[in-house]
């Protein structure tokens, strides 16, 4: 089994972005996946490809998710990018 990388790209204050967050965290420790979040706002680059779409989830580098994600779905993705 391979290690899955889950990134949520998000901001300070942004209550969509802490909900995020939640469901990737416990998804990641249930599933043994890997977790970092960034703040969009710290790199222009990343400002610039995600600013309206925040939160932005990536699994290993590849946009999977953004706004709003359930736990079923993100657990799903990531199960399926560990076979």
């Amino acid at each position: 089994m391979s290690t899955v990388r889950i990134t949520v790209y998000s901001r300070p204050g942004c209550h969509l972005c802490e909900e995020m967050r939640n469901v990737a965290v416990a998804v990641a420790q249930e599933t043994g996946a890997t977790f970092d979040e960034v703040d969009v706002d710290a790199d222009r680059a990343i400002a610039a490809l995600y600013d309206l779409e925040v939160p932005v989830l990536c699994i290993d580098g590849v946009k999977a998710f953004s706004i709003r994600v359930t736990p079923a779905l993100l657990r799903e993705r990531v199960r399926r990018e560990m076979r």
